[in-house]
């Protein structure tokens, strides 16, 4: 897909995704996902797995569980099985094992930060673990699960995917992000993401630039296919590309 001319005009707000994009996933995530599968039962492959990355997680075991077994009488309770078990694998990872931001991510929020351009995360996970993944990164999180910072805070809104009635690849977690950030043109928007639903959510929403991390969950071969302005090498190329 050619990349076309880009604004020179600084955006009103940027959104990140958080797992691949901020946050260093070499794949925990989905073998999360696959261990929940295998241990209640549910058929997927690792390339299935990767395929659905970023959406919200109960979604994804529905689906998945549809193309196991179709309109089955117990598919209800086996999704709920499902998931449950994966948020406790998951909570447990994220609880014991270092979280890291990625590379040029602190780089791209400090540079984003001196402009006074606010960030927003986005994310497939829910907010008990996106609070906790905040948390051990120091990036703040209301007590009451409800974020939104001053203007001294680094990250200025979070939105997790069970506070939006649709995940990825719909786009209303960008839209509650600009809503919550009194952002009215997606075009003044920046979406940044590392897997297919990222980037198909920021078509979805009319951003003004729709960006794919290659260094992430998926590599520029996996995403190119899909809706993007320009795929990104690594967080680091990110304030170059917005100075042009």
């Amino acid at each position: 897909m050619p990349n076309k001319p880009q604004p020179v005009m600084l955006p009103k707000l940027v959104i990140f995704d958080m797992a691949g994009t901020t946050v260093t996933d070499q794949h925990e995530v989905e073998q999360c996902f696959a261990e929940a599968a295998a241990q209640s039962g549910l058929t997927a492959t690792a390339e299935r797995i990767l395929a659905v990355q970023g959406m919200a997680k109960r979604h994804v075991f529905d689906m998945l569980w549809r193309e196991q077994l179709g309109n089955a009488p117990d598919i209800d309770e086996r999704v709920d099985n499902s998931y449950t078990v994966f948020k406790q694998i998951l909570e447990h990872h994220y609880e014991t094992q270092p979280v890291i931001p990625t590379e040029g991510c602190l780089e791209a929020f400090a540079w984003l930060s001196e402009r006074s351009i606010p960030i927003a995360l986005t994310t497939g996970f829910y907010r008990t673990v996106t609070n906790l993944i905040l948390n051990r990164l120091d990036w703040y999180v209301d007590p009451a699960g409800y974020y939104i910072a001053d203007d001294q805070m680094v990250v200025q809104a979070s939105i997790a995917s069970d506070e939006v009635p649709n995940g990825r690849p719909a786009p209303d977690m960008i839209r509650l992000a600009m809503q919550r950030l009194g952002v009215s043109d997606p075009k003044q928007v920046v979406n940044i993401g590392d897997t297919p639903s990222d980037l198909l959510s920021g078509q979805a929403a009319g951003v003004g630039l729709n960006l794919g991390l290659t260094n992430g969950t998926h590599s520029e071969a996996q995403l190119r296919d899909y809706p993007h302005d320009i795929l990104l090498g690594s967080l680091l190329e990110l304030p170059g590309l917005l100075m042009r």
